[in-house]
């Protein structure tokens, strides 16, 4: 398991259950978040409070990790990010630009600071798209652009710094139960239709997902690199037999 390991957005549902996962395995968790006040109860050894939508705030959450740790965190899981659920017609430019800064540029400024912080060195790093990038779903036009935009630079930087044995991999969840979510599944009727959709039935916990990010990050996936796992009950890959 990577020894100090950086969360973005890790005050989110998916964050918090892997900020569990690597402090119970003994890893050193950096939490990062925008609301400290929401990092307070996250498993982590230092929290940080920093924009990483920004170069600036991603270089902040890097130097902080480095003055209070004494070191670059080699690993990198980047859980920040947001939702739209809008037509392309029906989504004004603000809320584009909006969803872009959480999801594709927080991701880009991240990864950035985080490879001039390992100098060189060795790491891992995860990243969060999502099924609407790799299929057509309704009324996702921006979330789907902007997590294609991620899937396309953790491959890309996954080439680029191969050989400085820094392994760049993500996952794409299916619809996942945490509070991100919380207003479409509010009702049994809601969550069971969205449930439906899933060939193994229901839906993802944070806990499901963040198990495959830790596995990602760890020496069991040291020749995994520039892979986009999908984490969502076969809706991406298959269709089962309709009895």
């Amino acid at each position: 398991m990577t020894s100090i390991v950086m969360i973005t957005g890790a005050s989110g549902g998916i964050g918090r259950a892997l900020a569990r996962q690597l402090s119970a395995a003994g890893a050193r968790v950096v939490a990062v978040g925008r609301d400290g006040t929401k990092l307070e109860d996250v498993d982590a050894e230092l929290r940080v409070t920093a924009d990483v939508s920004t170069a600036e705030g991603a270089a902040l959450a890097l130097a902080a990790c480095q003055d209070a740790l004494g070191a670059s965190p080699d690993g990198l899981a980047h859980c920040a990010g947001s939702t739209l659920i809008a037509p392309l017609h029906r989504t004004k430019l603000e809320a584009w630009q909006a969803i872009l800064r959480a999801n594709l540029d927080s991701a880009f400024y991240t990864l950035q600071a985080w490879h001039a912080a390992r100098g060189g060195q060795a790491g891992a790093a995860v990243f969060c798209s999502s099924v609407v990038a790799r299929i057509g779903v309704a009324n996702h036009e921006a979330i789907a652009a902007a997590k294609g935009g991620v899937e396309a630079l953790v491959r890309s930087a996954a080439a680029t710094y191969a050989a400085q044995g820094l392994r760049v991999n993500a996952v794409a969840p299916g619809m996942t139960d945490t509070p991100l979510t919380a207003p479409m599944l509010g009702m049994p009727a809601l969550r069971e239709a969205a449930g439906r959709q899933y060939p193994l039935g229901g839906l993802q916990s944070a806990e499901q997902v963040a198990g495959v990010m830790a596995w990602l990050l760890s020496e069991g996936a040291s020749r995994i690199t520039g892979q986009v796992i999908a984490v969502d009950g076969g809706f991406t890959t298959i269709r089962p037999l309709v009895k």
